[in-house]
């Protein structure tokens, strides 16, 4: 099992609308990360806007193509987008760069 951690930066000005959002992610989206082979996913983010993720999979390339190739993530990265900052034109996911994990304490 992978565990993959990634960072990305919501604009400070749309945090309460990212964070609405994700208070009722479409039924059909948290079905598509589910049959995906996402696991434990988890979002976190800090006063500044810096958001955390974190999910299991048994492979994060698989798990990510398999997302990108459904419909329902194509409309929620679009309507995600304008909340973020720094993606130049690129959608959220594609900025999903997993972190180096250093120390796991299992």
């Amino acid at each position: 099992m992978q565990r993959i951690c990634f960072q990305l930066q919501v604009n400070p000005d749309t945090m309460d609308d990212y964070v609405a959002r994700h208070a009722d992610v479409w039924p059909e989206m948290r079905d598509a990360l589910i049959a995906a082979g996402w696991r434990n996913y988890s979002l976190f983010v800090s006063g500044n806007g810096t958001l955390t993720g974190y999910l299991e999979c048994e492979d994060f390339a698989a798990a990510k193509a398999a997302m990108e190739a459904t419909e329902v993530n194509s409309r929620w990265q679009a309507e995600m987008a304008p909340l973020f900052a720094g993606l130049n034109g690129a959608r959220p996911d594609e900025q999903m760069l997993p972190l180096a994990e250093i120390f796991h304490l299992d």
